[in-house]
């Protein structure tokens, strides 16, 4: 039985056309009106070191404007090898990547695409990702266009050295030495040179006894620095508590006692965080002055805690409102 004419023909058509399909592939068309096309290229970030087996990355952003459109089977093929002046160039395409956006008036194709080198040699040579050929057509026209996307120049390294250098020789007498930058370590030890000594001066501020500082000139700092200096024994307690009596007044602007913290505090908010040791301090010189007989249990001797009294005291002076315990 006889196959029909008709099916021969079209089984001839395919057949040719899977036959010439390589060769129309690299038919040069004429290249398209720049006002219909424009690109953007995301290029690696260095353009020498390269060895054998590296990858490098590219974007390109490809806009199309109407009434033509992008063929997407011209696009790069992956595992295609480029060649360069008939020889193979040991570039060969790893991935590819291919986003559209449409508008009304134009396309935006985003083409992610990663090379990998193959190639390698005794010395360092140029080597180049080739201005990828794309095809445009007018929808429902066989009529078609090319565009060439730019290339990109790269330098491949080999993997060691070959033979013998001396880097005295190969250094140009025009080549200035070669240097690091400490620019930034520069900065940072800056930085940190800064906050040390602002954190010092803000520990000298609130542990120091001077008054060299604003603020550190109060009646109790210069308390704190006389009880220090006085004997630890009954007429050095008692001198002590005549000092904090007097810079209490001093602070005030007129007389405290022990019925009148409430009136003092009032007047002088600062001091409210030391309200507990104040109200102590008023019974210690009960007890001190007049009521020998019965002793105020402190935990340490008198004159120790009224230091410690009067630096808290000198703390609130200074606005730091210490948690007085």
């Amino acid at each position: 039985m006889k196959a029909p004419k008709p099916l021969f023909a079209g089984l001839f058509v395919a057949l040719l056309a899977v036959i010439t399909l390589p060769a129309m592939a690299d038919v040069t068309l004429p290249t398209i009106d720049d006002k219909y096309v424009s690109v953007q290229e995301i290029n690696p970030t260095r353009d020498a070191g390269y060895v054998v087996g590296d990858k490098l990355e590219r974007t390109i952003i490809l806009t199309v404007r109407k009434p033509y459109e992008l063929i997407k089977e011209s696009l790069p093929i992956v595992g295609y090898e480029h060649r360069f002046r008939g020889q193979v160039s040991g570039i060969e395409l790893a991935s590819i990547d291919a986003e559209e956006e449409k508008f009304s008036d134009r396309s935006v194709h985003t083409i992610h695409l990663v090379y990998q080198v193959f190639k390698s040699g005794r010395v360092a040579k140029p080597a180049v990702l080739r201005g990828e050929i794309v095809k445009l057509r007018l929808p429902g026209k066989t009529e078609m266009r090319q565009y060439r996307i730019p290339s990109f120049n790269f330098r491949i390294s080999p993997l060691s050295v070959y033979g013998e250098v001396n880097l005295k020789n190969e250094l140009s007498p025009f080549i200035p030495p070669f240097t690091i930058s400490t620019t930034r370590e520069q900065q940072v030890f800056k930085i940190a040179a800064g906050v040390l000594a602002l954190s010092l001066l803000g520990l000298l501020y609130i542990l120091g006894a001077r008054t060299w500082l604003p603020r550190m000139g109060g009646a109790f700092a210069k308390a704190y620095r006389k009880i220090g200096k006085l004997p630890d024994n009954e007429q050095g307690s008692q001198q002590a508590i005549e000092m904090v009596h007097q810079a209490l007044q001093q602070v005030a602007g007129h007389s405290v006692f022990g019925n009148n913290v409430e009136r003092f505090l009032q007047e002088k908010p600062a001091y409210q965080a030391a309200r507990p040791e104040i109200e102590r301090f008023f019974n210690l010189s009960r007890q001190v002055f007049f009521d020998a007989k019965t002793p105020l249990d402190l935990g340490m001797p008198t004159r120790d805690w009224l230091r410690k009294f009067c630096r808290h005291m000198r703390d609130c002076e200074r606005g730091l409102t210490p948690e007085v315990k």
